[in-house]
């Protein structure tokens, strides 16, 4: 963010006051013993006054015109003074006027945030008109021809200057200290929006079972036991996998564990950038092939974002014949096939054998399962 008075009026102001100047030096024309080198002492400052009020370009003046100015500021003393009489009788009039020239150029380049030029021509300007003057009288010359003037406006537009830039630099800080505090605001909102969501969620589908406990002193059947650690798994599935589910997901999944197949979703944001229908048709997929398979323990999870695939699914089962001690050392620790992490299915992997290898591409289509 950058605070400041609109370039355009700037420029035309300064554009306006700068064709006064040259006025003013050619109503006072007649006073110089030579106008030859006056006349090319005011084109050249209109030539650089132009440049330098150019509408294009950057704010800040490049070093070439910035020194450009400073090196017209001394010829233009070494042009008019040496055709002026210090001591004319009846004063010098606007025969002076290179020095409102040169503080007026001046205050161009120190407003475009050149300062140490523009005091380089104030400096110039003053120490000239001195020489000029003679010693004393060059110092009285310095209020006669308006030098203090001059050297005023520079001081006057640094200032400014200076000002105005730590504004800009106050009020970005001040925009970034917003932005942040928004950007947290949104966030906490989204924290207690999720927050909320998913308690309400987690009721719903925990309320009838949580009567049923009520309505029975906890001694709850084997069946309902089991039932609710399937409902343990799919409030699970809502924290850890939700992009991996929709209506035909969470039907599917929790029809596989009733059947007794452990399923453990895993997402890790490899969907964020899919929209609704390409989600879709990935978990669609997904579903169907936990309809279909045969595993007893079921591994989804999605792919990078990076990837071309979107999910990769892994279905084991136990090698026959290690099945039944498999059965048995569930039954043993009362995991009904989950292990004490929440996991899912907790036999050792290498019992075990890939009876499911599917990988859904980002742009998927219709395609069965492949067991292996």
């Amino acid at each position: 963010m950058r605070i400041g008075v609109p370039r355009a009026l700037v420029v035309t102001m300064a554009a306006l006051f700068s064709g006064y100047i040259i006025v003013l030096g050619l109503y006072a024309i007649d006073i110089p013993a030579n106008p030859l080198p006056v006349m090319i002492a005011m084109i050249l400052y209109a030539l650089m006054s132009t440049v330098s009020l150019l509408p294009s370009g950057p704010s800040r003046m490049p070093h070439w015109m910035a020194a450009s100015n400073v090196l017209v500021c001394i010829l233009m003393t070494l042009l008019v003074t040496p055709q002026l009489d210090p001591a004319r009788e009846g004063g010098l009039g606007y025969s002076t006027w290179y020095v409102a020239a040169i503080g007026t150029l001046m205050t161009i380049t120190s407003t475009r945030r050149r300062h140490s030029y523009a005091w380089a021509g104030i400096v110039a300007l003053v120490v000239q008109t001195v020489i000029w003057g003679g010693g004393m009288g060059g110092v009285v010359l310095l209020l006669g021809t308006g030098a203090i003037g001059s050297v005023s406006w520079v001081a006057v537009s640094h200032i400014l200057s200076v000002a105005m830039l730590k504004a800009s630099r106050d009020a970005a800080r001040f925009a970034q200290a917003e932005r942040e505090a928004t950007d947290w605001q949104a966030a906490q909102e989204a924290h207690l929006y999720e927050r909320q969501f998913r308690l309400g969620q987690t009721g719903t589908m925990a309320a009838p079972m949580l009567r049923i406990i009520e309505s029975t002193g906890g001694e709850l059947t084997d069946e309902q036991r089991q039932e609710c650690l399937n409902l343990e798994g799919a409030i699970r599935d809502e924290i850890r996998g939700r992009s991996l589910l929709n209506d035909a997901m969470r039907r599917e999944v929790m029809a596989a564990r009733r059947r007794g197949v452990a399923v453990t979703l895993f997402d890790e944001g490899g969907l964020d950038d899919l929209d609704e229908r390409a989600r879709d048709a990935v978990l669609n997929t997904l579903a169907e092939a936990l309809r279909t398979t045969s595993a007893q323990r079921v591994i989804a999870r999605t792919a990078p974002a990076e990837s071309d695939i979107a999910v990769t699914v892994v279905g084991l089962s136990p090698v026959p014949e290690l099945a039944a001690s498999a059965t048995a050392a569930a039954e043993r620790h009362g995991s009904h096939g989950y292990d004490d992490a929440g996991s899912g299915y907790d036999d050792d992997e290498d019992d075990e054998e890939v009876a499911l290898w599917l990988e859904i591409p980002r742009a998927t289509v219709s395609a069965p399962a492949s067991a292996q």
